[in-house]
């Protein structure tokens, strides 16, 4: 319910451009294969075992996959990056790949994945105020009762039992 109410004014009017319905899509898509990840990682060997090893097995396979897309898409390489590139993968690198994840699985080990995964609805609050900081994108009334629709589920999911 909440998703849909956040993105109605995709199928009215698409205020980032006529690719909105797309990217939307492969938002849910994400945020789908993030769960089965999570899920995979709890009912497989990879509970019992370090968030590095996890993260090494994680990177491994996602690096072969994704260089053997781009390999098969044809699409050009550049022939060399600008320095705003190399900080940006960097940062991509070190902060959002390593730190995070590791932080994420380490996470997993010690807690339950149902209430871990309430707080994964925190990303599109986080992309949403970045996309109006540095992007300048509008933040209207139907997007201020979703990310409310976020706040109200993770309370009542990590609320005390009683």
């Amino acid at each position: 319910m909440r998703d849909a109410w956040a993105f109605a004014e995709g199928f009215t009017r698409p205020a980032s451009g006529p690719h909105q319905l797309l990217g939307d899509a492969l938002g849910v898509l994400a945020g789908v294969l993030w769960g089965a990840t999570t899920l995979a990682i709890r009912g497989s060997r990879l509970s019992s075992a370090s968030p590095e090893k996890t993260l090494l097995y994680q990177l491994a396979i996602s690096g072969v996959l994704l260089t053997a897309t781009a390999l098969a898409s044809g699409a050009p390489w550049p022939a060399s990056l600008s320095t705003l590139a190399w900080s940006s993968m960097a940062f991509q690198i070190v902060a959002v790949t390593f730190v995070s994840f590791l932080v994420w699985f380490w996470l997993i080990r010690h807690y339950p994945a149902t209430r871990l995964s309430s707080f994964t609805l925190l990303t599109p609050v986080f992309g949403l105020l970045l996309g109006a900081l540095l992007l300048h994108e509008p933040i209207t009334t139907r997007l201020l009762v979703a990310l409310a629709g976020v706040a109200i589920g993770i309370w009542l999911v990590n609320r005390p039992a009683g």
